[in-house]
């Protein structure tokens, strides 16, 4: 009778257990099923989110907004401008737009929107910069300019002296802060010991338009080195194809702007640069003896060339240690995208005309025919 018992008792718990384990089933793919739901609710509901995100606010809207957008003001600055203004629903959503678009260089300024515009429209308004106000001032930095002579122009513009300039911009707690602001754009190489000026070069030639009567010299600044880096962004596949840092890409442009001449040819003058670079030769550019001596003059003397100065391309090989002034666009471009030549020589005649040469002699003929 016990071991019947026994027999019975067994017989409960098992039926027990089994019970209890499709209980345990049911359970567990009754919370599968849910996750499942909760997960493509979260995922149909974030699709339809995005799409009405990419889309107008009110497409019928006729209502006129105004959005004012400050001097050095990014990406995510003015997304987030452009939701309060309620002239987008999700200022994340605008910001990868943007990115995944590679639109960039936007302009400050005070703009008249409607919640009808469409991203593409908004992105097209703040390229172009339309203004709806004068600025107070604006302030023009020409190519080829070092950051002694943009210091004086800012004096000219501003309340600020070129010396307050000056000490400015070699401040190295404010160049630390540049680093920090545009790490892919200043980089460790401007510490080098033997650069004159870290952020020579580093400041954009453009006319650079101020909505404030006396704006902060760090803003006169950073919306200058700002410009630099929304211009070189678009290189950015170039520079890596050449394997060429920012530093390296600024300072051969640099040299091109230097030696320009109205008619000159960059891009055969960047190849000559490029073929001595590839055999070791010195550069022998004037500009960068003339900027070792940290002085203008109209010609170069025999007695320069031998400076001992880490930036005189006679004495060194390679590049000089940083840029010797401000590059624009067509000296960049030119640096990245040289014609495929083997001179090794060049000289400009009077009239700006360039004469180049693939050897030596050539090189005498030509300074026979067109200097002596």
């Amino acid at each position: 009778m016990d071991n019947e018992a026994k027999k019975i008792e067994m017989m409960d718990k098992m039926k027990q257990r089994k019970k209890e384990g499709k209980i345990v089933r049911r359970i567990v793919s009754m919370v599968t099923l849910v996750v499942l739901l909760i997960v493509l609710i979260v995922g149909v509901s974030g699709y339809f989110y995005v799409k009405s995100a990419l889309k107008p606010i009110d497409p019928e809207s006729t209502k006129e907004i105004a959005v004012e957008i400050p001097m050095g003001s990014g990406i995510s600055a003015i997304s987030a401008i452009l939701e309060e203004k309620e002239i987008i629903k999700d200022a994340r959503i605008f910001k990868y737009y943007t990115k995944f678009k590679n639109e960039s260089s936007f302009q400050a300024g005070n703009y008249s929107m409607t919640q009808a515009m469409t991203f593409d429209e908004i992105i097209e308004s703040l390229k172009t910069g339309k203004v709806y106000r004068e600025p107070i001032f604006a302030l023009t930095i020409p190519e080829g300019l070092t950051l002694e002579q943009i210091a004086k122009r800012v004096e000219k513009k501003t309340e600020y002296t070129a010396k307050q300039f000056m000490d400015k911009i070699v401040d190295p707690q404010f160049i630390q802060n540049m680093m920090a602001t545009y790490p892919d754009l200043i980089t460790e190489e401007v510490l080098d010991g033997n650069i004159r000026y870290a952020l020579e070069g580093y400041l954009y030639p453009a006319t650079y338009p101020f909505y404030e009567e006396n704006p902060s010299l760090e803003e006169i600044i950073s919306t200058m080195i700002s410009q630099t880096n929304d211009i070189l962004v678009e290189y950015k596949p170039m520079l890596e194809e050449k394997e060429m840092s920012v530093h390296e890409l600024l300072t051969f442009a640099s040299l091109l702007e230097e030696e320009a001449t109205a008619k000159t040819d960059r891009e055969t003058i960047a190849s000559v640069f490029y073929n001595r670079l590839e055999i070791n030769m010195p550069l022998q550019t004037d500009p960068t003896v003339l900027y070792a001596l940290g002085s203008h003059k109209d010609r170069v003397l025999y007695e320069d060339l031998e400076v001992d100065n880490p930036y005189n391309t006679y004495v060194n090989q390679g590049l000089p240690p940083g840029p010797i002034a401000n590059a624009g666009k067509i000296s960049i471009e030119a640096a990245l995208s040289p014609t495929n030549t083997e001179y090794l020589y060049f000289l400009a005649d009077s009239e700006g005309n360039n004469h180049f040469a693939k050897t030596y002699d050539e090189h005498l003929v030509n300074v026979e025919k067109y200097i002596k």
